[in-house]
């Protein structure tokens, strides 16, 4: 039996495509994990690390602004190129 050329060409190319192929998976896999090596997630959350000052630990109350207060701070700014005005009108949800 005689075995053509072209399917035993192409055999040996798909054999070493899959070995590169492999060989390029190894290699990045290994080069990822050596480079988290030394990579670790904080134990604590970075607000606790304060120095004791209680300020860092208090946020201040979420504030809703009104939609046609905005849309007439940016027309404002759009026409004059005047800066908004500073007092801002809170709405209690």
């Amino acid at each position: 039996m005689r075995v053509n050329s072209t399917v035993a060409l192409t055999l040996v190319l798909l054999t070493l495509m899959m070995g590169a192929g492999l060989a390029s998976a190894i290699w990045g896999y290994s080069l990822g994990r050596d480079s988290l090596k030394g990579v670790t997630q904080p134990n604590t959350r970075p607000i606790n690390n304060s120095d004791g000052d209680e300020n860092h630990l208090r946020r201040e109350e979420l504030v809703f602004l009104k939609e046609e207060d905005i849309l007439a701070n940016v027309k404002a700014q759009i026409e004059g190129g005047g800066v908004p005005p500073a007092d801002v009108a809170p709405v209690s949800p």
